[in-house]
C-alpha cells in the first residue's frame, strides 16, 4: 500500500509547510515528523510522530517534555521507531531542556522564591530521582554558580554539610540557596527537609554565609522548606 508523506497535499507536508509558513504553524506532531523524517511503508513519519505523542499524558496530550523522561526502550515500542531515531527523538528533549537555561547565568538576579523556582523548574521538575543544587550568590543576589550537590535513589537525599560549604567558602560566596526536587511532583517539604535545612543554617551562620532559602521543586509547583 502506497502511504508516503508525497501522497499528501502540500499544505500539510511539514517541510514545506514549515518554509511557506513558519516554524509556529506547524503542530507538536508535525514538529516531530521532521526529526524522525522517514516513516514506512506502512507509516509516514507524521503517522509515527502522532504514535510518540500517544506516549505522553493524556491530560497534557499536546505536551512535547515527556521527550526528556520517556526511555530509548519505550520508543523503540513503535514499529518505525528503531534505535537511531529514539536516540535523535532523546536528544530532541535534552537540547529542549537545556535551551530552557538563561544564556548567562552571571545576569541572573533571585529576588523572589519564584525567581529561584523558575529558574530550576523545568530543568528538575521532570526527574526521577531527587537532586540537590546549590546556588551560589554575590552580595547583589546575582548568581555566580550552580552546583549539583547530591542525586538520591530510593528516594533518599543524602549529602554531607561540608559538600554544601566548600565551594561558598572557598569561593568566599556571601549567600547561598539550596534548590531540590520531589520526583511524585508534591514540592511539600517533608520533615526531613525541614531538619536538614535548619542543620545548614546553623553551619552557614558559623561559617558567616547567609542560606536566604531552600527551595522545593515539584511538578509545575514549588515551596520553602525554611
Amino acid at each position: 500500500m502506497k502511504n508516503k508523506m508525497t501522497t499528501l497535499p502540500m499544505s500539510e507536508r511539514p517541510y514545506e509547510k514549515l518554509l511557506t509558513y513558519g516554524e509556529e504553524s506547524l503542530s507538536n506532531s508535525e514538529l516531530l515528523a521532521i526529526i524522525i523524517k522517514t516513516g514506512t511503508r506502512q507509516k509516514t513519519a507524521l503517522d509515527l510522530a502522532g504514535q510518540v505523542m500517544n506516549l505522553g499524558s493524556q491530560e497534557n496530550s499536546n505536551d512535547l517534555r515527556f521527550l526528556q523522561e520517556i526511555s530509548i526502550n519505550e520508543l523503540m515500542q513503535i514499529s518505525g521507531i528503531g534505535k537511531v531515531k529514539a536516540i535523535e527523538l532523546k536528544a530532541l528533549g535534552e537540547i529542549a531542556k537545556r535551551m530552557s537555561k538563561p544564556i548567562n547565568l552571571k545576569k541572573v538576579c533571585l529576588k523572589t522564591k519564584a525567581d529561584v523556582a523558575n529558574l530550576l523548574m523545568q530543568e528538575l521538575r521532570y526527574e526521577k530521582n531527587e537532586v540537590l543544587k546549590l546556588i551560589l550568590l554575590n552580595n547583589k543576589n546575582i548568581v555566580q554558580k550552580i552546583i549539583n550537590i547530591a542525586t538520591g535513589k530510593d528516594n533518599a537525599l543524602v549529602f554531607d554539610v561540608k559538600q554544601i560549604l566548600s565551594e561558598p567558602v572557598k569561593l568566599q560566596i556571601p549567600k547561598i540557596i539550596l534548590v531540590h526536587n520531589h520526583p511524585s511532583g508534591n514540592s511539600m517539604p517533608s520533615k526531613e527537609d525541614i531538619q536538614a535545612t535548619q542543620k545548614v543554617q546553623q553551619c552557614c551562620q558559623l561559617m558567616g554565609i547567609q542560606l536566604l532559602d531552600h527551595i522545593v521543586i515539584g511538578d509545575g509547583e514549588y515551596n520553602s522548606a525554611m
